[in-house]
């Protein structure tokens, strides 16, 4: 089955009103019990086409260790920004995604002059932005930005694996699968689990993979 590809339409109209950086942006881990969430936004360069971009929950994993490096090396800049579980239990994820969000856009150099968020407005930016449902699938930048977000994250969740292997986190990076909750039946919260979150009530509803 075909891929779908996001494309670089939206990008080039604004770039078409004269923004010269146009930034994606987009997190992931949102809907973890464990490790922190992460947000990644990047500038790409207008006349550089990086193909096989697409959202990053259609990628494999080797997809996106594949594209990860070709996405930050074709990059006028990028950065990903960490919020820990200990943050999101006390701002709330909703909060601390957005802050994820907000920090990755004011880590870029230079600054963007327009921002394309997947879904959600974020507050506290001094440049315009536009958020758009299902921006992943839909947009290359926003696109771009989910696989970086999510192999900074994967990476991050193999080196706390390696940390503590009592909850295998380099098998669901955090989230709700049953081996995980029969982990944490054993062995209790670990200081990267999100307190916040009730895992029983939340197992049939959550994603395996983000």
């Amino acid at each position: 089955m075909t891929r779908p590809r996001a494309s670089r339409t939206v990008e080039n109209e604004i770039r078409r009103l004269g923004y010269v950086h146009v930034a994606g942006v987009d997190e992931v881990g949102r809907g973890c019990l464990a490790g922190p969430v992460v947000a990644a936004a990047v500038v790409l360069d207008a006349d550089c086409y990086i193909p096989g971009v697409a959202d990053s929950k259609v990628l494999t994993a080797d997809d996106r260790e594949r594209l990860f490096p070709r996405i930050a090396k074709a990059a006028v800049c990028w950065h990903a920004a960490i919020v820990s579980a200990a943050e999101i239990d006390r701002i709330n994820i909703h909060r601390a995604s957005l802050e994820a969000m907000r920090q990755s856009v004011m880590a870029l150099s230079p600054l963007p002059g327009f921002v394309l968020v997947d879904a959600f407005r974020i507050p506290g930016l001094m440049m315009p932005q536009r958020p758009i449902p299902g921006g992943d699938r839909r947009c290359t930048a926003i696109a771009a930005a989910s696989i970086l977000a999510k192999v900074t994250r994967d990476r991050l969740m193999l080196a706390l694996h390696e940390r503590d292997p009592r909850y295998g986190f380099d098998r669901h990076k955090g989230y709700a699968t049953r081996a995980h909750l029969d982990a944490m039946g054993r062995f209790g919260y670990s200081d990267e689990h999100r307190r916040s979150f009730r895992p029983p009530s939340l197992f049939d509803t959550m994603p395996v993979d983000d």
